[in-house]
């Protein structure tokens, strides 16, 4: 088992001799240990701080041990339960087990049996609390872990990982959407110290409502907000000890903002609606595909957040300028979704890739691998089977723009894409035109035309704000 540095305990113990016992013993273990002398003043401290283990006198003024445990099931965290009794019964001992307490210990009682009990119990709520996470990172793990490169800048990206994992800064990764940021930020947290932490990611662009944002983010009380009938536990608390993941850093809103400053500078925090301050002992990963220096000078990002995250800077290069990245990710991907016997990429197949401008980047190029692999007949991949022009891919009209306007730069510069009059497009402006197009051709069907764009309607939604799309009244 896995040894605690302290166990925060609360001791509810009529008996104040007893109690007092309790409290040096465990104490002297290394735990920091809370005592109170009756239910009502064990319930509030339970309610008002978070503890590991909680060992409960059946028989006390107010309410009884029992009782408490009840409500301790209202909770969304609790403590793990040891009930103590000087008048045990088989009745009462399997009635505290239905209530969901740990075990049950008769008096009198051995202290080092007190101290066997407490640590087991510690390493259940570890265990519940890390499968929680788990299946957390399970259900929004997206793509393969690993980062494929051979292109230079991106190599000396993955050395610059290496080099600052170990320490505790904060990193602000940037780049495009689809460049890979939630992945450079695993690698961080699973070369640092805190790898044997949780790993908590937050889509800081899931929300526009500050409140909800702030409950998320440092959690509340009972009653803090309107039918709000629960405390819940805020994903700074889960990220004790690890690392917490901020993507998408630039949509937060400002007053949210100014409370996560004023957190990682005090180095605390308190739930909505509550008075106990909470320690932040986490490390700051945030990612963003937002030009934050503008936002600092349009006032939309605050200049005293940016330079509290932006200790490091790890900067990822767009997948149009890592052509030679484009056929060992597209073999890394047909691997993935190929299984033991993966189709091949034609020449001419890998030549189409490598002039497609992947305005997804590999976010993109992993989901059209995966349609080739599920349309391709036979054993091999060509041009035709690749759906980069067929509305399926977030920027097919690319293709249609390149052949119809290409021409090249100067010095042989990579052609550009250009709209029916032959002027240049960007390629917000290209993909802005794409998901206008499928959003229309789906009848604004949001999933259907998440379905056809490759991506989650999560993402569909927040491009539709980004790009501020009005649904037609008649659809």
């Amino acid at each position: 088992m896995k040894e605690p540095s302290h166990i925060k305990i609360l001791i509810a113990e009529d008996e104040e001799m007893l109690g007092g016992v309790l409290q040096q013993f465990l104490t002297g273990k290394g735990h920091h240990v809370t005592v109170t002398h009756d239910g009502r003043s064990a319930l509030e401290a339970l309610k008002r701080e978070e503890y590991d283990v909680a060992l409960l006198d059946i028989v006390m003024p107010e309410l009884d041990g029992l009782e408490v445990l009840r409500h301790l099931q209202e909770e969304p965290n609790p403590p793990q339960v040891i009930i103590i009794t000087g008048n045990g019964t088989i009745e009462t001992a399997i009635t505290a087990i239905r209530l969901g307490a740990y075990d049950y210990l008769s008096k009198p009682y051995r202290m080092a049996e007190i101290d066997v009990l407490v640590r087991r119990a510690w390493e259940k709520r570890r265990l519940a609390t890390e499968n929680a996470l788990l299946q957390r990172h399970l259900e929004r793990a997206n793509g393969v872990p690993e980062i494929v490169t051979r292109y230079a800048p991106m190599q000396a990206v993955l050395a610059l990982v290496e080099r600052v994992a170990k320490s505790d800064s904060p990193v602000l990764i940037t780049g495009e959407s689809g460049t890979g940021k939630e992945l450079v930020a695993r690698a961080l947290h699973r070369l640092s110290e805190r790898s044997s932490g949780p790993l908590v990611d937050v889509d800081c662009a899931s929300t526009t409502d500050a409140l909800t944002m702030e409950s998320e983010l440092f959690g509340h009380e009972k009653g803090a907000l309107p039918g709000v009938l629960k405390r819940k536990t805020g994903l700074f608390e889960l990220a004790s000890g690890g690392t917490l993941f901020l993507d998408e850093i630039g949509d937060l809103d400002l007053r949210v903002q100014g409370k996560l400053l004023r957190a990682l500078e005090s180095g605390g925090y308190t739930r909505l609606g509550g008075s106990q301050k909470l320690d932040v002992d986490f490390r700051v990963v945030a990612a963003t595909k937002r030009d934050i220096r503008e936002d600092v000078m349009d006032r939309k990002f605050r200049s005293d957040l940016f330079f509290r995250i932006n200790t490091i800077s790890i900067t990822l290069p767009p997948l149009r300028d890592r052509v030679v990245d484009i056929p060992i990710l597209a073999q890394h991907y047909l691997k993935h979704f190929g299984g033991q016997s993966p189709p091949t990429l034609n020449d001419d197949a890998v030549a189409a890739m490598e002039t497609y401008p992947w305005p997804g980047n590999i976010r993109e190029l992993k989901n059209v691998i995966e349609r080739a692999v599920l349309l391709a007949n036979g054993g091999n991949i060509a041009r035709r089977d690749l759906p980069l022009s067929n509305g399926t891919a977030l920027a097919a009209a690319a293709a249609t723009n390149m052949v119809a306007h290409a021409t090249n730069g100067p010095h042989g510069a990579p052609p550009y894409v250009g709209d029916e009059n032959g002027k240049s497009l960007s390629l917000a402006e290209l993909e802005r035109r794409h998901i206008e197009a499928v959003l229309n051709r789906a009848n604004w069907h949001q999933g259907r035309a998440a379905a056809q764009l490759g991506i989650s309607s999560k993402t569909l939604y927040r491009k539709i704000r980004e790009y501020g799309f009005v649904r037609p009244r008649n659809v």
